[in-house]
């Protein structure tokens, strides 16, 4: 634990995948002192031999389109195995259903 550093969290993350950097990167950002997100970005970079470098990586990418930067997120995310949903989940919108009590916008002009 002596030798544990900030550098030291990130160039593991790196070794994995830039995405989980980023993610580990963010943990790091949002804590006053490094220290406190020692054992978050242990667990998170853990995930690596539990689970595997691929679903790590899909999580940490879905942990950043959520924008939320914790061990727990990454944790529900692997648990739960939406690291394999599909890439199309993460549109913004999803598209309007077909159906005729849905007026539509030109309805409101």
């Amino acid at each position: 634990m002596a030798d544990w550093s900030k550098d030291k969290f990130l160039g593991w993350a790196s070794s994995i995948h830039e995405d989980v950097r980023l993610y580990i990167h963010n943990i790091f950002d949002r804590k006053q002192h490094p220290e406190q997100a020692y054992k978050s970005c242990l667990g998170i970079l853990g995930f690596s031999r539990k689970v595997g470098n691929e679903r790590l990586i899909m999580a940490c990418r879905r942990g950043l389109h959520y924008g939320v930067y914790n061990y727990k997120t990454i944790h529900m995310i692997l648990e739960k195995k939406m690291d394999q949903y599909e890439e199309s989940l993460f549109a913004d919108e999803l598209p309007m259903p077909s159906h005729d009590n849905i007026r539509g916008e030109d309805y409101y002009k």
